[in-house]
């Protein structure tokens, strides 16, 4: 049986490097072969749908012939394969997540605005691509907060409770287990919840603090009890915090191995796939690697 490829986009950019050293490891643990893929600026727009070709003495590729290079002195490497295309990145990357199961690129590239903190290439990559996506920011972001709980290889997931995500928690609990670490899953509440009584006027609140946090952490450890049967080896832990759950998820990712979230499924009134608001903020401001997870599709309407 063919292994689907983990696929590196690569554009020359030390942001690239970096994102390519981890696919590297990606690929060397789930035992796939790497694909490594250069998409040229220049050349015809591609549209989505439309069928992909290799570029003329591909061989001959710069960026390429600097991603060998770098790639000389790594040990242990996986089956590698090298391909230049050519079109617009933020078009063809996403086409390249039908064939692959990771595609992996840094959040940065060498065009656009060197101030932006994520590329046009990997917002479209993230929203489109029919394989989960892994984004690797570069070194030295600050995030604040209390993130590291204790010592030790964390995978970062939130929990919904009210509605929760299968394949962004299956996700987290196999990279977890790859990888030998534990899942923090952070299960997000509104406090302090507030009445409206009249215009301008707020009654405080009528609940407790605690038995709002005991119940969100119940309903966070009810909802990881099949992924922890699923895999006894891997240590989870619920964590009940107060605030957004994007701010939660961005000051855990302080030191961690990767933070997962989720991709909106498409909805009847929004055919198109969306980034949600929590999944942007995180693009945006971890400090670690950032897996995004398609959703499974809703069945259809009668």
């Amino acid at each position: 049986m063919n292994t689907l490829p983990v696929i590196a986009a690569v554009d020359g950019s030390d942001n690239s490097l970096r994102a390519l050293d981890w696919a590297v490891d990606a690929a060397r643990g789930r035992g796939a072969p790497l694909r490594v893929v250069h998409v040229r600026q220049h050349g015809g727009w591609t549209q989505p749908g439309v069928p992909l070709a290799p570029v003329p003495d591909s061989d001959d590729d710069t960026v390429i012939g600097e991603v060998r290079r770098h790639l000389d002195d790594v040990a242990d490497r996986p089956v590698m394969e090298y391909l230049a295309l050519e079109g617009a990145p933020a078009a063809v990357l996403p086409e390249l997540g039908a064939t692959a199961q990771l595609l992996v690129l840094g959040s940065r590239g060498r065009g656009g605005f060197a101030s932006l903190l994520l590329g046009s290439n990997g917002v479209a990559a993230s929203r489109d691509a029919d394989c989960p996506v892994v984004v690797v920011p570069p070194p030295g972001r600050e995030v604040h907060g209390e993130g590291q709980d204790e010592p030790g290889r964390r995978v970062v997931v939130g929990v919904k409770v009210d509605e929760p995500d299968e394949p962004t928690l299956s996700f987290a609990f196999a990279e977890a287990a790859r990888l030998g670490a534990r899942v923090q899953a952070i299960a997000a509440y509104t406090w302090p919840v507030q009445t409206v009584v009249a215009p301008g006027g707020l009654l405080p609140p009528t609940v407790d603090q605690d038995a709002i946090e005991d119940e969100t952490r119940t309903l966070a450890e009810g909802i990881l009890a099949p992924y922890r049967e699923r895999h006894p080896g891997v240590r989870a832990d619920a964590v009940a915090a107060p605030g957004d759950a994007a701010g939660q998820l961005v000051a855990a990712s302080a030191d961690a191995a990767l933070v997962v979230v989720g991709r909106h499924r498409r909805r009847l009134l929004a055919p198109a796939r969306l980034l949600g608001s929590v999944t942007q903020a995180v693009l945006l401001h971890a400090a670690s690697p950032i897996a995004v997870v398609p959703q499974t599709p809703e069945p259809a309407e009668e």
